[in-house]
């Protein structure tokens, strides 16, 4: 149960956008790809799907780039997966077993069950907002290079 590229740099091109939204101005990706160290095409890409999906609002032209909406804030980090990648790293055995079920488990199945819930909560719980409560600066050098 591992999450992609795209899962982590969607997250903190979404928290990077929150945090600088509060400006009410719309981030351009050149400028969140230099803060966040990724590169500029890829994250362009992941934030594209990211509006695509209601995350965030983007805007095309000169004065374009991606801006906070009404559900910005309650999306939460499962909404941000399923957008990503899916959701099947949940159900999926780790031994790659087919025959792995509830039924007929493999010997990781049930060491991984609780995990798995455990995470599946953390993520269902989680919004965007709940991690930005603490200092933002302090979270924006955390995520950024600059």
């Amino acid at each position: 149960m591992f999450f992609s590229k795209s899962f982590g740099y969607a997250l903190r091109g979404v928290l990077y956008v929150a945090t600088m939204g509060e400006e009410k101005r719309k981030i351009r990706i050149d400028e969140m790809a230099a803060r966040l160290s990724v590169p500029r095409h890829f994250l362009g890409k992941i934030m594209n799907k990211v509006a695509k999906n209601g995350i965030l609002n983007s805007t095309k032209g000169p004065n374009g780039g991606f801006s906070l909406n009404d559900a910005t804030s309650n999306t939460t980090l499962l909404s941000l997966i399923e957008t990503m990648d899916g959701t099947q790293q949940f159900d999926t055995c780790l031994l790659r077993s087919k025959k792995c079920s509830e039924e007929t488990p493999c010997p990781l199945h049930l060491l991984m069950k609780t995990q798995r819930d455990d995470l599946m909560t953390i993520f269902v719980d989680t919004t965007v907002l709940s991690l930005l409560k603490d200092n933002k600066l302090d979270f924006i050098r955390s995520i950024s290079t600059t």
